[in-house]
């Protein structure tokens, strides 16, 4: 400060005079071996000393010095007397009506003896007769309450097939897969593949319940084009399952699987989330496109068959193959696929009704697989279902086609191959005529066709494999990197 006690703008910092305190302590310290300090002996560092590390001395930096500046003073906030007493008398009024609103409907709901109901699953409408239904809340269920629930409705399926390798010796092997009951009385679905070569060879087929009973089990009916089958053990009490809506499905819907993996981990659970809606997937035993919806919860053999649960309990799928790798370098994960409940049920009750799908249209062709773009290109004809070969008496046979046809449309269906045409066939209904086009000798033809129906009796001939080569191409590559495997 200057005598006349002026404010002085440019101070000393105490900083930079305790550091050059300390540079004047260390000129004084008494050199090694001397009488004051024989003990320690001190080094002047190479570099300067700071007292914080925000600290920067004035020779340093060119920043201008540091001025203090005296805080703004905000002017106070005058309130208008007439705003703060309008704003008080309004809220005041306010509260008064909501205590008098409240007392009136007490008054009101006395009166009337009941108060309103806040939720309920459903209501009758006075005088319309009709009932209104509250949609169901979503996540009702635990994950531990619903694998207690599907312990009572999920069996395992077990059988011993007996065969001859290839060396002409008769062997057995033990195949397994899991099912659930749809009724009361005894009656199980579960997938066409895990039954099937059981059925064919006349083995047994042997169901295990939680409580550790195993029951021999009938063929009651299969759908070899849709992979479901139905079985039936002789036994009462039995917990059935309840179908969800599969239409009300979302991506991202959680959902659980209960099966019994490797045949050995009985009444396994897996849960995961729906990834995908009308997934066209074609497994080895199907021979056509399924449609599927796709997830993430893992399944693996011995899961066909095998319930998929939503977050409310409700089975909303059946568990039937997964998506593995061709090869040796890549791994695939998490790519299940289940048949929705919608087409299960009406499946599974047309199964137990009559042993067979009703009303299920059949063209009666045999379609070769090998006939793909990469051949038509080559021969230079069009893409589209090649016909191999035509049923007697069938509606493709009143039609006019004939083997060696090409369809290339089926009703407003362009067809590119056979999955295009199982799944134009599959829109339609026993009965129903449509307009199919064909290539023929260079030449494009429209029939009309009326489809027959598809029973078990008059679809022997669609068991076939069919392996045969076109033109010899039986070994083309698969443009695919793996295979739809029925789990």
């Amino acid at each position: 400060m200057s005598d006349n006690n002026e404010f002085d703008p440019i101070q000393e910092d105490p900083a930079a005079k305790a550091a050059e305190a300390a540079e004047n302590a260390a000129e004084t310290v008494p050199e090694t071996g001397s009488e004051e300090n024989t003990e320690y002996h001190y080094v002047r560092p190479e570099g300067r000393l700071y007292s914080d590390a925000d600290y920067t001395r004035q020779e340093d930096t060119t920043a201008p010095p540091r001025y203090y500046v005296p805080p703004e003073k905000k002017p106070k906030k005058v309130w208008d007397r007439a705003k703060v007493k309008a704003t008080a008398l309004g809220l005041c009024i306010a509260l008064l009506g909501g205590v008098l609103g409240g007392f009136i409907t007490g008054m009101v709901t006395g009166r009337s003896g009941s108060a309103a109901p806040v939720a309920s699953e459903s209501s009758q409408a006075s005088g319309s007769g009709t009932t209104t239904v509250a949609k169901k809340q979503t996540g009702t269920m635990t994950a531990a309450q619903i694998y207690d629930q599907a312990t009572k409705q999920v069996v395992g399926i077990q059988s011993n097939i007996t065969y001859r390798n290839f060396f002409g010796q008769t062997t057995q092997a033990a195949l397994s897969g899991t099912g659930f009951f749809i009724s009361d009385d005894g009656y199980i679905l579960t997938n066409n593949h895990v039954i099937s070569d059981a059925a064919a060879s006349g083995s047994e087929i042997n169901v295990l319940t939680h409580d550790g009973n195993t029951y021999s089990a009938t063929v009651v009916g299969t759908e070899q084009s849709n992979d479901l089958a139905v079985l039936k053990i002789d036994a009462t009490d039995c917990t059935p399952v309840t179908f969800g809506s599969s239409s009300d499905m979302s991506v991202g819907d959680t959902v659980y699987a209960v099966g019994n993996p490797m045949g050995e981990l009985q009444f396994t659970m897996t849960s995961g989330m729906v990834s995908a809606l009308d997934r066209a997937v074609t497994t080895e035993q199907s021979g056509g496109a399924i449609n599927m919806f796709q997830m993430d919860a893992a399944i693996n053999s011995g899961n066909s068959g095998g319930p998929v649960y939503n977050a409310n309990g409700e089975v909303i799928g059946v568990a039937t193959a997964k998506y593995s790798s061709s090869g040796n370098d890549a791994t695939v994960e998490g790519l299940g696929f289940a048949i929705p409940a919608d087409d299960a049920k009406k499946i599974s009750n047309d199964l137990m009704t009559n042993g067979y799908v009703t009303g299920k249209a059949k063209m009666g062709v045999s379609i070769d697989q090998n006939y793909s773009s990469t051949v038509a290109q080559y021969y230079d004809m069009p893409e589209g279902a090649y016909v191999k070969y035509v049923e007697t008496g069938s509606a493709a046979e009143k039609a006019g086609i004939q083997p060696g046809d090409i369809i290339t449309k089926c009703g407003d269906k362009e067809i590119k191959g056979y999955e295009d045409l199982t799944s134009a066939i599959k829109s339609y209904s026993a009965g129903d005529t449509v307009e199919i086009t064909v290539y023929r000798s260079g030449n494009e033809s429209t029939l009309s066709i009326t489809f027959d129906e598809s029973n078990t009796s008059n679809e022997s001939y669609q068991q076939q494999q069919q392996q045969n080569n076109f033109f010899g191409f039986g070994g083309l590559p698969n443009a695919q990197s793996g295979a739809y495997i029925s789990r």
